[in-house]
């Protein structure tokens, strides 16, 4: 029975020794070019200020909440395509649990509307 997960363990224990050779000789395989211009700040080619832009320079909270709402409908959209591949194999149980997930998205998607989060004024 166990036979069956062999190769995933195999993968998993390739990816995780890959991932750790990478970071571990990074240092000693990579280029040890370091100058002023490589460890200042990058701002889109203009010049870095050493005083924050007016308003403090905080970011809008508007940007992390579209962040999390792309982040809500991605995972909705993990969920949902395989339920529209299996469908016919799930059954009723299967459109009951999804309507219910939709039904869940969906008012999460009413609350931020309704307190405004998706207005850029």
């Amino acid at each position: 029975m166990l036979d069956l997960y062999v190769p995933l363990i195999v993968m998993f224990v390739l990816a995780a020794g890959f991932g750790l050779f990478s970071v571990t000789a990074a240092p000693f395989i990579g280029p040890h070019r370091y100058n002023r211009a490589k460890l200042d700040a990058y701002e889109c080619g203009i010049e870095p200020s050493p005083q924050p832009v007016a308003g403090g320079g905080r970011i809008p909270v508007a940007y992390y909440l579209t962040a999390m709402l792309f982040i809500l409908f991605d995972i909705e959209m993990v969920f949902l395509y395989p339920f529209a591949v299996n469908i016919d194999a799930l059954g009723l149980f299967g459109l009951v649990e999804i309507v219910l997930f939709v039904a869940t998205v969906a008012f999460a998607y009413a609350y931020v509307w309704r307190r405004g989060g998706l207005d850029w004024s």
